[in-house]
């Protein structure tokens, strides 16, 4: 495997350094930009807001013209550290022990943008500083968060300026034993919701005078969860309702409450849409109540999409196999990414470091793995553009 001029380690650990907990930037776009810029991107730093959602910061750095076009899309932003005193190194010090990268995002995905850079850098090169095309990379500051004011907005603010973009690559974490043996071509929707009943509150030696709001709830949850909403389909796994929390706001054990609340999640696949879901669980929700009064708020959601098998998702499977000896395994499973906004603008697939630590106390990449997505990153560039 060939080594990289640019250190993905070294790029790692610098941005590992930022404490970019979302929403902030604490560095961490200031310093990829910077690098890009050196060598001849053209970079931009765009801030997105909305009422009520905190302002994000944003960056989209281009390099070429024309088509082909390849895009590089990522998130600086990190989840909170938790307990710091837990962490057997800190979690915003991007320490290297045992062979690996210490730190908040080492993994998720601070790394794969410490790749994906690398890669391009060593490219350009290579190859006289210009690609056959663009390389582009986006990079937002609220993934891990809301998920409003960065990438869907960027591709907007992009398209509006005529960019048009040819592929795609997410660096999620994807690979489960060793870097590269999963590519995501898909992935389930996910379609967020707070039920609430009414109720009358009483005292529980009086039940005839109350009306306790946890019976329907209990059963309308019952409803939702106990019948399938499907067996899955062709490219994905069948559809998955978990209720994530019961809530009635009651310390009391002689209260009846007069409100109950559950939050639930249902990641879809494509027999369904959110819309066709909705009705759905409207109709088991209205079946169960059996008269008591509720209402349904749901969040904004988002839609299954498939990459189709083709040239590209070909060419990154035999980029994965030249360099790392790996048959790529194609997946539509785990959790959404910010590929389902790009897929609105062109085929995208995630690829990404091994995700096994993502989020856990004490995440670490090995640093042979950053080496190793980096030669994939850059065999994949390498084919992209002959």
């Amino acid at each position: 495997m060939a080594s990289s001029t640019h250190d993905p380690v070294a790029i790692a650990q610098a941005l590992v350094r930022c404490r970019s907990v979302t929403p902030a930037e604490a560095g961490a776009l200031a310093y990829i930009g910077d690098l890009l810029a050196r060598a001849g991107f053209e970079v931009h730093r765009q801030k997105f807001s909305s009422p009520g959602m905190p302002e994000i910061d944003n960056l989209f750095a281009k390099i070429g013209i024309g088509r082909p076009h390849l895009v590089f899309a990522g998130h600086t932003d990190v989840v909170p550290a938790g307990e710091e005193a837990r962490w057997t190194h800190p979690p915003f010090g991007g320490d290297i022990a045992g062979g690996a990268l210490y730190g908040r995002g080492a993994v998720d995905m601070k790394g794969a943008i410490a790749c994906f850079a690398a890669a391009a850098l060593d490219y350009l090169s290579a190859h006289g500083g210009r690609p056959k095309g663009a390389i582009s990379l986006m990079i937002t500051g609220d993934e891990e968060g809301p998920a409003v004011n960065g990438t869907a907005k960027l591709l907007k603010w992009a398209a509006e300026r005529g960019e048009k973009f040819s592929h795609a690559i997410v660096g999620e974490p994807t690979s489960v034993k060793r870097v590269g043996d999963t590519l995501k071509i898909g992935r389930r929707g996910s379609l967020s919701a707070t039920l609430t009943v009414a109720g009358t509150q009483g005292h529980v030696a009086y039940p005839q005078d109350a009306e306790n709001p946890l019976r329907p709830l209990l059963a309308m949850l019952a409803a939702l969860s106990n019948q399938p909403f499907d067996k899955g389909s062709k490219e994905f796994q069948r559809s998955n309702l978990e209720v994530t929390s019961i809530d009635v706001g009651n310390p009391a054990f002689n209260v009846i409450a007069a409100e109950a609340q559950a939050r639930f999640n249902v990641r879809f696949n494509d027999k369904h849409t959110s819309a066709s879901l909705k009705k759905l669980i409207g109709r088991r929700l209205k079946a169960a109540a059996k008269g008591a009064r509720y209402r349904t708020d749901y969040e904004p959601a988002s839609e299954s999409y498939l990459t189709k098998r083709g040239p590209f998702v070909d060419l990154v499977i035999k980029a994965i196999r030249e360099v790392a000896g790996v048959k790529a395994a194609l997946s539509t499973s785990g959790g959404t990414s910010d590929a389902r906004f790009i897929k609105k603008y062109c085929p995208v697939i995630d690829l990404g470091l091994v995700g096994r630590t993502m989020h856990q106390i004490d995440e670490h990449a090995p640093v042979e793995n950053l080496r190793a997505l980096t030669a994939i990153y850059g065999r994949i560039l390498a084919n992209y553009f002959k």
